[in-house]
């Protein structure tokens, strides 16, 4: 497996991706898929953090993205959607794409990556409850499924909401 950024030949296989990795029972076209090619047209849109997981053959199996939010006026990250090709799920590529965008996240000096998801699937990156760094979440709703994982250039002193970037209130 080979972690890169996206190039512009990527977005189709990630849309495909994503759409079966959030597969609904119903066939209606995942909220996730549609929120990755909206993340695209949005001011909050960081190429760099926008990383695809490919087999030996090149083929995309996995993507990952990360996009400008903010906690009140201080920038951060967004992370989402994580999505991994059905077939290729509970192999590593989940775990090597977080740790790939979090390093990258960390060496481009952001403080700190927020998400909603699983605590027992996050939490073995680092991530824990906003709440527990002094971040409300966009929707109070979210509770514990809100969650924050601090980098390096991490300052205690930031809190207050955390705001997606737009392509979250759009959908």
């Amino acid at each position: 497996m080979l972690i890169r950024r996206e190039t512009p030949a990527d977005p189709p296989a990630i849309h495909a991706v994503t759409a079966a990795a959030f597969a609904r029972p119903d066939g209606a076209l995942p909220m996730e898929a549609r929120l990755v090619d909206e993340q695209r047209r949005d001011e909050g849109w960081l190429p760099a953090l926008s990383l695809v997981a490919t087999d030996p053959g090149g083929e995309v199996i996995g993507h990952v993205v990360c996009t400008r939010g903010r906690v009140g006026a201080v920038p951060a990250l967004g992370l989402g959607p994580l999505s991994v090709r059905p077939d290729r799920q509970r192999r590593g590529v989940g775990l090597g794409l977080m740790h790939a965008v979090l390093g990258a996240a960390d060496a481009l000096g952001e403080p700190l990556v927020a998400l909603l998801g699983s605590p027992d699937y996050y939490g073995r990156y680092g991530f824990r409850t906003s709440t527990e760094y002094g971040i409300d979440p966009p929707d109070p709703k979210y509770g514990k499924f809100f969650q924050v994982r601090t980098l390096a250039a991490y300052d205690p002193a930031v809190t207050g909401v955390f705001q997606f970037c737009g392509a979250f209130e759009r959908l």
